[in-house]
């Protein structure tokens, strides 16, 4: 709690003025606290869970029953999450720069097609739709790709949820626990194994995602970000073992995951680890979820 002093020898509960932001040192004078949003920007981030990868149309055109799906959720700025964790911080630099550090309230397809130009203009290996969907629709989404459809750029179509009940529960069983940051000179991409029954499972975990979270059902989320890291390693092997890679990321997942529901990494190279616990885990981090409230 934070408090208010009344004179120099006694304090009381904060009024709401003083819970705004308003404090008082042991002079009297006022000083108010800096939001973080004015350093980093009100553009949120996004957290990528289960199905990463289908949103690529290298892999998407090889799926053999479409379309595959993966989870991203939008997640409010309460503070500064590190750069090259998959938590599509260029994607949100150059959102806050095309927008003046704020989303327009216009449509989030429209939005994310916008966003998506600026930031692959004159890219030879553009990023995925996913990073700025993520950043730009609210609450929890299951995004569908399908390679028929706009050559596998967009997703087909966008499945929200956003009850507060289900953001919450999300909020109590996610922890993310820092590893490493990707290296430099790092590219997953070395060495494809593109399978289509292994790109058919990848594009299934999505769905089991986005259906366990949707039910509130820990033991299923947890195994649809493992499945989701297993198709990983198998159709796109350095996204844990690389040469650049100087911590032993499949031996840490695989720790978390024998003790905890699930885990998998925020992206590809490391990053954060997320772990789905229904009980604290050590040095894991918080994440609050951003739902739209207009239908609240």
């Amino acid at each position: 709690m934070v408090y208010w002093r009344v004179d120099a020898g006694s304090t009381t509960p904060a009024p709401s003025s003083a819970r705004r932001g308003v404090s008082f040192d042991s002079g009297g004078r006022v000083h108010r606290a800096t939001e973080i949003t004015s350093l980093i920007t009100e553009i949120p981030y996004r957290m990528a869970l289960a199905g990463g990868w289908i949103d690529q149309p290298f892999v998407s055109k090889l799926n053999p029953t479409p379309p595959g799906s993966m989870v991203v959720v939008g997640l409010e700025p309460t503070f500064r999450y590190m750069d090259r964790c998959g938590m599509a911080t260029s994607s949100r630099e150059v959102a806050g720069k095309l927008w003046n550090g704020k989303l327009p309230d216009r449509d989030p397809n429209e939005l994310m097609r916008e966003l998506y130009a600026a930031e692959n203009k004159g890219k030879s290996e553009p990023s995925g739709s996913q990073d700025m969907a993520g950043l730009i629709y609210p609450g929890v989404n299951r995004l569908d790709y399908d390679y028929n459809f706009e050559g596998g750029y967009f997703p087909v179509h966008v499945e929200s949820n956003n009850d507060p009940d289900v953001a919450r529960w999300l909020e109590d069983v996610i922890h993310m626990v820092p590893v490493a940051q990707r290296p430099e000179g790092y590219n997953p991409l070395g060495q494809k194994n593109l399978d289509p029954s292994w790109i058919r499972r990848l594009g299934e975990t999505g769905k089991q995602c986005f259906g366990a979270i949707v039910r509130k059902d820990s033991r299923a989320l947890g195994a649809s970000m493992n499945e989701c890291m297993k198709c990983w390693e198998m159709i796109l092997p350095h996204t844990v073992r690389h040469p650049t890679i100087t911590v032993d990321l499949a031996g840490i997942l695989s720790c978390y995951q024998s003790r905890y529901a699930g885990a998998m990494y925020s992206g590809c190279g490391g990053g954060y680890l997320y772990v789905v616990s229904g009980e604290p885990v050590p040095g894991g981090v918080r994440v609050k979820v951003r739902y739209s409230r207009k239908n609240g």
